[in-house]
């Protein structure tokens, strides 16, 4: 069947070189709250010339390598095109609308290369890693750029000996591996895996809920399921493996290694400083820990694809204000905004501009050496600052020059 499918899409791509098709294309960032757009095709250019041209026997290397990389775009944004619920559609529109997508889904199905997943974890971390962490990648391999590969290489640069599993199904290809090349030249201990979801909530408090959501019979709401899908992914692999969990637009500045059982707080009350909101885009636990397992059933008895980050910030904020974070059997950190969100992300630009002032360069090394003391990392909210540029001299580019090892694009780094 696959072998059928890949020779169709052999044959549209070399249609799409000869008619100048015009192609659609989307990504899905694990921005927070990213606004999600219906994707709309192009216009097609009618071609200069007959339709029923026959295809030619024999191609070029050049024509074949363009075959190639159609061919793997195509099977890219097949397989990784964020699912965009039809714009104001009803409850039982969207379930119906998902009940004719869920053929499509392969990242719903356990398959012979997810079926690996967990067979390539244990072999990375048989390398006697110094601390485990894993990434989630939901988007199109192409989509990750540099300043991803910057949240990496900052990454093994502060946390030598460490390894790092990014569970991406675009990222476990040819194409993947190209990207993340210059990382793995390093002998950096990394590995996209294709993830299993199957495998990862069977035996766990959410399996219930995927079992009803491929069923076909659940609401997967308005906003895009692979949004929700990470959320799920980065809890349940916590709670199969322990380890380290974290966003990709992160800039790391200090080891992590010694950390075990916390999560951030991103803002405290101004007067009794107490957290008001927990972030889930940096979370460290202990295999099987009983706080997984609340956040799991969590996910799994309110799940809400309607709410953006009622089933990721909100909702560990809401188990460990019910729950309480300070029992004896979780041995929880709740580390202040400084740790792992030292600054706001309105506040986030003023971190990329280069001092114009002495007043500037004074403020500029003040900061730097506040976060080099008092922060894991920088969490850069990339739904404001992708498409900023990192100016030379600013508090962004000293603190990645200083904390990476390949440094590639750091100027060049927005897209």
């Amino acid at each position: 069947m696959r072998s059928k499918k890949l020779a169709m899409l052999v044959i549209l791509a070399l249609l799409n070189l000869l008619y100048m098709k015009a192609p659609t294309s989307s990504t899905l960032s694990d921005d927070n709250k990213p606004p999600f757009k219906q994707n709309l095709p192009l216009p097609r250019i009618k071609p200069p010339f007959k339709q029923n041209v026959p295809l030619p026997r024999t191609r070029s290397a050049t024509s074949r390598s363009i075959v190639s990389v159609v061919v793997s775009d195509q099977l890219e944004k097949e397989e990784s095109d964020p699912l965009v619920p039809p714009p104001k559609a009803t409850k039982s529109e969207r379930i119906s609308w998902f009940r004719r997508k869920l053929p499509e889904l392969e990242i719903l199905k356990s398959t012979t290369k997810s079926k690996r997943f967990h067979g390539r974890v244990l072999e990375l971390y048989n390398k006697n890693c110094s601390a485990q962490f894993f990434m989630v990648w939901l988007s199109p391999a192409k989509s990750f750029g540099p300043r991803e590969m910057l949240a990496v290489d900052t990454l093994f640069t502060t946390n030598p000996g460490a390894c790092l599993v990014i569970l991406s199904n675009s990222l476990d290809s040819p194409r993947g591996s190209t990207i993340l090349k210059p990382l793995l030249d390093q002998g950096f201990n990394l590995v996209a895996v294709t993830l299993d979801i199957p495998f990862l909530v069977k035996n766990t408090p959410a399996e219930a809920w995927f079992k009803k959501l491929k069923s076909g019979k659940m609401d997967p709401g308005s906003i895009p399921l692979f949004m929700n899908l990470s959320d799920l992914t980065r809890l349940a692999v916590l709670y199969k493996y322990g380890g380290i969990y974290l966003d990709t637009d992160i800039i790391f500045l200090k080891s992590m290694t010694g950390l075990r059982n916390a999560i951030g707080a991103q803002s405290l009350h101004p007067r009794t400083k107490r957290w008001t909101r927990l972030n889930n885009a940096v979370m460290v636990f202990d295999l099987h820990h009983p706080l997984m397992c609340e956040f799991l059933k969590e996910y799994s008895t309110t799940f809400d694809g309607n709410r953006w980050g009622y089933n990721s910030p909100y909702l560990v904020s809401r188990v460990i204000k019910r729950l309480g974070g300070h029992k004896p059997e979780y041995n929880l950190t709740i580390f202040p905004p400084d740790a792992f969100y030292p600054v706001n992300w309105l506040k986030i630009p003023s971190l990329f501009k280069k001092p114009a002032t002495t007043r500037e360069a004074k403020w500029v090394e003040k900061t730097v050496q506040e976060m080099n003391k008092g922060s894991y990392m920088i969490h850069l909210w990339n739904k404001v600052t992708r498409k900023m540029k990192i100016e030379e001299g600013s508090v962004m580019h000293r603190l990645i020059s200083t904390h990476c090892t390949v440094c590639g694009n750091i100027t060049e780094s927005h897209t």
